[in-house]
């Protein structure tokens, strides 16, 4: 965690007063402005910010307000799993709009998608970079689906919770930027829990252009009676985006390099494996299909033989079967001996 972060979580535990949120709040908002402001080049309104929990929270709590039960919901699998349960948990019904691979990288299938809409469906949820594929959505590619989404009166929730870690050569593009149409029909989930490490505090921004939709969802948080946050996820997140960002460079140079590292073992040692090089996030996704090994067969060449702790890919969607993804935030020792051990499983295998 970045020294800053720590040191403001001492401060204010030395102070010994944790009661409610009191004199942040202005704090808060101009902070939370001057970060996107200066990482991602948009001004974003002080009333568009509306302070929550967890982005997952948020999540259920958005297909609560703006759907019904049974009433349609989109996500483009393969993609991180709380989204299919949060839909399921609520009574909602889930529209399938897989990703394509062209060769070369994931990219939409608009095509699939319009075909699927119908009335019933409302809401779609967009992973906005990828997880776990890696992309980074070009404006090119965001503008052709929120076109998609006005033309079908569609609410797009846009999960930006990885957008603070992208790599060379992308761009990351909030998607109320995208035009003033779709900026009325967006809501776009923000929260430094990902790029510093923080989500055990339980803080995040739900950035809401549109009044009347904002509106609904505050009412939302009053009737679960989330009034004011958690103050040392305040304090954390205030901290981060003020005092963070030379921290936050340094760490994707180095995750950055973990990448390159990742690429060439496994080139190099298990060719068998497919690599697509992630655009963002500290998250990579690799295809064993090449291997033809069972679910089960994959369960235990992970956690059994090589015992290390990736995540199947099937509990992303079905697009996910024989996939794993491997969270590469972590110190290169600890990526080597890991990806050493997967090595020494696979080959075991190969040659049994």
């Amino acid at each position: 965690v970045a020294p800053s972060i720590v040191e403001a979580i001492i401060d204010k535990a030395n102070h010994g007063v944790f009661g409610y949120v009191g004199g942040y709040y202005e704090d808060y908002y101009r902070i939370v402005q001057d970060w996107f402001k200066k990482r991602h080049s948009v001004d974003i309104n002080k009333e568009w910010i509306v302070m929550g929990d967890t982005v997952g929270a948020t999540l259920n709590r958005i297909i609560r307000t703006f759907t019904k039960p049974n009433e349609k919901i989109i996500i483009q699998t393969p993609v991180y799993p709380p989204f299919h349960s949060s839909i399921k948990k609520n009574g909602r019904a889930i529209i399938y709009n897989p990703l394509k691979f062209d060769g070369k990288k994931y990219v939409m299938d608009y095509e699939n998608l319009e075909e699927k809409i119908d009335a019933d469906t409302k809401l779609m949820i967009l992973c906005s970079p990828h997880n776990p594929v890696g992309r980074v959505w070009t404006k090119k590619e965001l503008l052709r689906l929120s076109q998609i989404c006005i033309k079908y009166n569609i609410i797009l929730v846009s999960d930006e919770i990885h957008s603070d870690i992208i790599y060379r050569n992308s761009k990351h593009t909030m998607i109320h930027k995208i035009s003033d149409k779709i900026r009325e029909r967006s809501i776009i989930c923000t929260s430094p829990h990902k790029s510093f490490n923080i989500a055990g505090l339980q803080i995040s921004n739900t950035i809401i252009p549109n009044e009347t939709i904002r509106k609904r969802y505050k009412r939302s948080l009053e009737d679960e009676g989330i009034i004011k946050p958690n103050i040392f996820g305040l304090i954390a997140l205030m901290a981060a985006y003020e005092n963070g960002e030379k921290w936050l460079d340094d760490l994707i140079v180095y995750l950055e390099n973990n990448i390159d590292f990742i690429e060439e073992f496994i080139n190099t040692n298990i060719p068998s494996i497919r690599f697509v090089r992630p655009e963002g996030t500290f998250l990579v996704w690799l295809d064993l299909n090449n291997l033809n090994l069972t679910e089960v067969q994959l369960q235990q060449l992970v956690f059994d033989k090589a015992k290390i702790v990736l995540n199947l890919g099937h509990s992303y969607g079905h697009e996910g079967k024989g996939f794993v993804r491997l969270n590469f935030a972590c110190p290169r020792p600890i990526l080597e001996e890991g990806l050493s051990k997967f090595k020494n499983a696979i080959l075991d295998n190969l040659n049994n």
